[in-house]
């Protein structure tokens, strides 16, 4: 995945309204999107250094956009709308899941009404849902975490996933690790429990936990080594 254009070194100020976030920048401050709706526990120290990119739409209110924090040495990737991107370039190639020739991709498939998955392959005999969440939580040393706070939605996106599996579909559960520094990942189930303990059914419900860690380059950010889950 290939930033749009290229990135711009800061220092974090603050983040605010969730969406905002003020960077110095040489002996300016400017006001950034924030495309991470997490609590980003652990990440939003002032004085952190930070990347961040400019939008090539001049409609956009706030042209730029943040991308990367740096906490102790480590970058930690935080647009949470590009953890798709990523993970999408590494399924396609075949390195995350064994896509035959004959199988096809679906970004974004429709499960009902109410439930639209990250991703669908469709195969000859059967068809699996993926969901993907994106991770930037490290409390521990060498381990990953999710999540950073309670979250509804992923309980509902593994109740949806229980009900595809009751309908003959395979589910995959995708974790992608935006930092270089973990080498094993976990729940958080101090911070939701509740997710642990349905994380634990749908386990046995033959759900199919996969976690990757993702490593930084010049101009982008890609998949890069399996990630132990630890249950």
């Amino acid at each position: 995945m290939i930033f749009e254009n290229e990135l711009i070194a800061g220092v974090l100020i603050k983040r605010y309204k969730r969406f905002f976030v003020d960077i110095k920048v040489q002996n300016k401050v400017i006001t950034a999107h924030c495309p991470n709706t997490g609590s980003m526990m652990g990440l939003l120290k002032k004085g952190n250094k930070v990347w961040f990119t400019k939008s090539n739409d001049i409609k956009r209110k706030l042209r730029w956009t943040l991308q990367i924090i740096e906490v102790n040495g480590e970058k930690v990737g935080i647009n949470t709308h590009l953890t798709n991107k990523i993970f999408y370039e590494a399924l396609s190639k075949g390195k995350i899941i064994n896509i035959k020739k004959n199988d096809t991709l679906f970004k974004e498939k429709n499960f009902n009404k109410n439930t639209r998955f990250d991703f669908f392959i469709k195969s000859k005999d059967k068809g699996s849902f993926i969901e993907v969440k994106n991770v930037t939580l490290s409390r521990f040393k060498n381990i990953a975490e999710f999540p950073d706070a309670v979250t509804e939605r992923g309980l509902k996106h593994i109740k949806e996933l229980i009900e595809a599996r009751n309908r003959g579909f395979d589910i995959y559960l995708a974790f992608v690790i935006q930092r270089e520094d973990c080498k094993k990942f976990k729940i958080a189930e101090d911070i939701d429990p509740k997710y642990k303990k349905l994380l634990t059914f749908a386990l046995k419900n033959k759900l199919k936990v996969i976690c990757y860690d993702c490593k930084f380059l010049s101009k982008g950010i890609v998949i890069n080594n399996k990630i132990n889950f630890i249950k």
